[in-house]
């Protein structure tokens, strides 16, 4: 028996829940969790956003913790180890994408939350392929929030061949962007923070060498054709067509942030230019890998606020206030 907090409806309270797993399968792991980040995906499905949720609702999918069982065909992991689970619970592992490395664009991926009983409980289960070892150096409230919220933004620095010479921009400190620029600094780039004012010497102490005002248009043009790769973490709008000045030639404007109505740009100085317009999900087990790898060589951190799993009702309320900084983790009790 699995013993998990659930919601039965839209927004609502999260309760005890208990659910009889099936039989353990050959590729299956089942992971003793030992904490359990909250992402604002999190927050979307709990409150049906997407128009997808089932109830009862046991989301989750930045699981820490150690393998209590696994099927008979897994090879990669021991009883005991420390590992971690994120957004995908499973793939194809047989069509071109998964073949070519690619498993986080699998059409047949499985989500961890989607359709599936996550990460908030005391046990969940996974194919073993999205199960990845933690490296040492990193703790359990430590690496949950890098499974979701640190691969996003380490996804573009590996597909995109960044290099250290490269000046990285970062849109928004937040739950995602606070990631982003310590991996961009720790990768060797130079790098700026676009945020409110009220962030920059923060933004400052996590990675960012310079910081702009993204609420001044008058700052932002300073910087114009500056930058070989802008991520963008935010979900609300801004002067996009300023923004993508900023770039220099071959450069690109890169989303991990959903924005919230569609992008509206000029083409001809993209054309001109040869700059690009691109996005990303969450990374392929392989990258997730090295994402972990690194961010244990570089001591990359989320900055989190830590709750009990049986306080999820008041973590929920912390990360829906939007005042949260930058991570909420459940631990368990």
């Amino acid at each position: 028996m699995i013993n998990a907090y659930a919601a039965t409806e839209k927004g609502g309270k999260f309760t005890p829940y208990q659910y009889e797993p099936n039989t353990l399968g050959d590729h299956e792991v089942e992971i003793e969790v030992h904490s359990c980040g909250i992402c604002h995906s999190d927050l979307s499905m709990w409150q049906n956003e997407w128009g997808m949720t089932q109830y009862p609702f046991v989301g989750g999918h930045e699981v820490a913790g150690k393998v209590l069982a696994k099927g008979k065909h897994v090879k990669h992991l021991e009883l005991g180890d420390k590992v971690g689970l994120g957004w995908h619970k499973g793939y194809c592992n047989v069509c071109d994408l998964c073949i070519g490395g690619d498993h986080n664009l699998c059409p047949e991926q499985e989500g961890t939350i989607i359709g599936n009983h996550g990460g908030f409980a005391d046990k969940v289960r996974a194919k073993d392929t999205s199960v990845i070892k933690i490296p040492e150096g990193l703790d359990f409230n430590t690496v949950g929030p890098l499974l979701c919220g640190g691969v996003t933004v380490f996804n573009p620095l590996m597909q995109y061949d960044i290099k250290p010479t490269s000046r990285v921009a970062v849109i928004g400190i937040g739950g995602l962007g606070h990631l982003a620029l310590q991996f961009a600094n720790a990768w060797g780039c130079e790098v700026t923070a676009f945020t409110s004012s009220s962030k920059m010497e923060e933004a400052k102490e996590l990675g960012a060498h310079h910081s702009l005002n993204s609420r001044d248009d008058s700052e932002i043009e300073k910087a114009v054709g500056s930058f070989d790769l802008i991520i963008s973490t935010v979900n609300v709008d801004m002067n996009w067509d300023l923004v993508i000045k900023t770039l220099k030639p071959k450069g690109k404007l890169h989303f991990v942030g959903i924005l919230e109505a569609p992008l509206e740009i000029a083409t001809a100085p993209m054309i001109m230019a040869q700059k690009s317009l691109s996005g990303s999900p969450v990374g392929s087990p392989s990258t997730l890998r090295k994402m972990l790898d690194f961010a244990a060589r570089h001591n990359i951190q989320p900055v989190t606020e830590t709750y009990k799993m049986s306080e999820i009702n008041e973590a929920f309320e912390r990360l829906e206030s939007g005042n949260a900084r930058y991570r909420v983790v459940l631990e368990r009790d």
